[in-house]
């Protein structure tokens, strides 16, 4: 079943550095398979695939590891070098405090901090990069980065207690709880990511040939969205994701509410707390696949929308306006 899209607040984003450097970004929107003029529309989505190619693309367009979104370049290989330098620490403290400093080293590079309060480790991210980042994206993308290279680092994921970010929340903030797998908060003095000092002692268990493989991979391995399965509703996605997976017909509410072992009245509840409901889901899974398939541009439309659910194609046309704002048609032929 097709991963979560992503907003095209991130593609716009993530956009910003190669159009201050003058790059002509249309040909790498059409070779990444995401039509430029999707880019006009609020509620349009990419698939994983699409904003990875896109990532590889801008990557070498930039030659900046940063994407030209910083306040000065991150020439290619010093993420890698980091990791290495980091590699020979003894715990997750000690390569969090080389990192950092690692770093810190950089004129006009982030400013990255760890700090530990009581029972609590704060990664933090200050300063706003050079002033370049007006989007956020490379900011939320180190505090991902570095929270998932930790994870990565002691062989476990982390779980963090919350996350705060340094500005108003944008438009897209629904997304953040399911991104970050932990509650978040905006509006703060910083943008900090915080978890159990614990963890600061666990020991590393990677050696370099696993380094050389996950570079290989990164960093578009490392930033990509993970369901942590820590919220009723990544619960209740992955149910519905796995129903549509052998069948177009979804489970209702009730039998999703006793799969989870709790009763309808409680799901409701507990999605509403989360801020989202079982209707938002399942359009979520739907739309998710119906664009999945439309990138892969194999199958006919008419077939998407029947193994989605839909009686009718013009029922499908019409949800699939409503979540993205174009057609199946117009968004294929876009590619």
């Amino acid at each position: 079943m097709a991963k979560p899209t992503i907003t095209v607040h991130h593609v716009r984003a993530v956009l910003r550095g190669a159009g201050r450097r003058g790059i002509d970004t249309v040909p790498l929107l059409q070779a990444s398979g995401i039509p430029p003029l999707l880019l006009g529309d609020d509620r349009a989505r990419v698939t994983p695939a699409q904003f990875a190619h896109l990532f590889r693309a801008l990557y070498r367009a930039t030659g900046d590891e940063f994407l030209g979104l910083g306040g000065a370049p991150s020439r290619p290989g010093t993420f890698a070098m980091m990791c290495y330098a980091v590699l020979g620490c003894r715990d997750l403290g000690g390569a969090m405090r080389r990192g950092t400093a690692f770093y810190g080293l950089f004129a006009d590079g982030p400013d990255l901090g760890l700090e530990v309060t009581g029972t609590e480790a704060v990664f933090a991210v200050r300063g706003d990069l050079g002033g370049h980042d007006e989007d956020r994206f490379l900011t939320e993308c180190l505090v991902i980065i570095w929270h998932r290279l930790c994870s990565w680092l002691v062989g476990r994921r982390i779980p963090l207690t919350r996350a705060a970010f340094g500005y108003p929340p944008p438009p897209h903030q629904e997304e953040y709880e399911s991104l970050f797998g932990c509650p978040v908060r905006f509006g703060g003095p910083r943008t900090e990511a915080v978890f159990d000092a614990r963890w600061l002692t666990a020991p590393l268990v990677r050696d370099e040939a696993a380094l050389g493989q996950m570079l290989r991979r990164s960093p578009f391995e490392l930033l990509s969205r993970h369901a942590y399965g820590t919220t009723v509703g990544e619960q209740v996605g992955r149910a519905l994701a796995g129903a549509l997976r052998a069948s177009p017909r979804l489970p209702s509410l009730e039998e999703t509410a006793a799969r989870l072992a709790m009763s309808p009245a409680t799901l409701r509840r507990r999605l509403a707390h989360e801020g989202t409901s079982f209707q938002q889901l399942k359009d979520a899974v739907r739309r998710d696949a119906a664009i999945a398939g439309l990138a892969e541009g194999r199958e006919p439309i008419a077939e998407i929308a029947a193994r989605l659910g839909f009686s009718e194609d013009t029922s499908f046309h019409r949800a699939f306006r409503r979540w993205t704002g174009t057609t199946p048609g117009a968004y294929r032929l876009g590619r």
